[in-house]
């Protein structure tokens, strides 16, 4: 690990599992003279033994990873490297995404979409110390609008899901895709769909946003 933060350049490493991404962000950060590129992964399992190996003091990890997520990830490596900053990479814009990430002990959350205007200002405001949430979502650290508004949801019990259909929930709200989550689980993408469909018209919930804070009030993104 390196000393005091301002005295040298970060060490970072790049984990994201879409290989477009991974070689546009890691051109981006390799033509830098503010950063020291270490390496990249495209799992969460490879992530964490390539920090394991090099001990970057910069992890820019991407939310929705297989064999590992990008939180669940975050909460290991809080626990076992505390003094590694990570960066979580996301395209979800949606408050819940950017509690979790925060909760889970990450230093910064940015998007996708505008990481390469931000990805470098983002790395070193967590590389000293600071908390980075990407422009278009500081807002919502402040906005309780979306509690006043909308309709409740999960007023049907737990209970009335069958397992696959809450299996297929928790992995949605945790950020996996259906492709991803059929891979897991070894069935079809048309499978994944059917219980996800099911399950969320079960609980009343009507979007991905929705499944998420029913997860959170559950208790299953405390079981990462």
């Amino acid at each position: 690990m390196s000393g005091t933060a301002a005295a040298s350049k970060p060490r970072v490493v790049l984990a994201d599992d879409h290989p477009i991404v991974l070689a546009g962000l890691s051109s981006l950060i390799r033509a830098s003279d503010l950063v020291e590129y270490v390496g990249e992964a495209a799992t969460g399992l490879a992530a964490l033994a390539l920090i394991r190996e090099t001990g970057p003091d910069v992890a820019v990890i991407d939310i929705s990873m297989p064999e590992l997520n990008g939180i669940a990830l975050t909460k290991r490596l809080a626990s076992e490297f505390p003094s590694v900053r990570v960066l979580i990479l996301s395209f979800h814009e949606d408050r819940v995404y950017l509690n979790m990430a925060l909760q889970a002990g990450a230093r910064g959350y940015a998007l996708k979409r505008s990481a390469p205007q931000n990805l470098l200002q983002a790395i070193g405001a967590v590389y000293v110390g600071g908390l980075y949430v990407d422009p278009v979502m500081a807002g919502y650290m402040f906005d309780t609008r979306q509690r006043r508004s909308g309709h409740t949801i999960g007023e049907i019990v737990l209970n009335e899901l069958t397992g696959r259909e809450a299996e297929v929930l928790k992995l949605t709200a945790l950020g996996e895709t259906n492709k991803e989550i059929a891979r897991q689980l070894d069935v079809s993408v048309k499978t994944i769909e059917t219980f996800k469909g099911r399950g969320a018209k079960k609980l009343g919930l009507k979007s991905r946003a929705d499944i998420v804070r029913y997860a959170a009030t559950q208790g299953w993104l405390a079981e990462i």
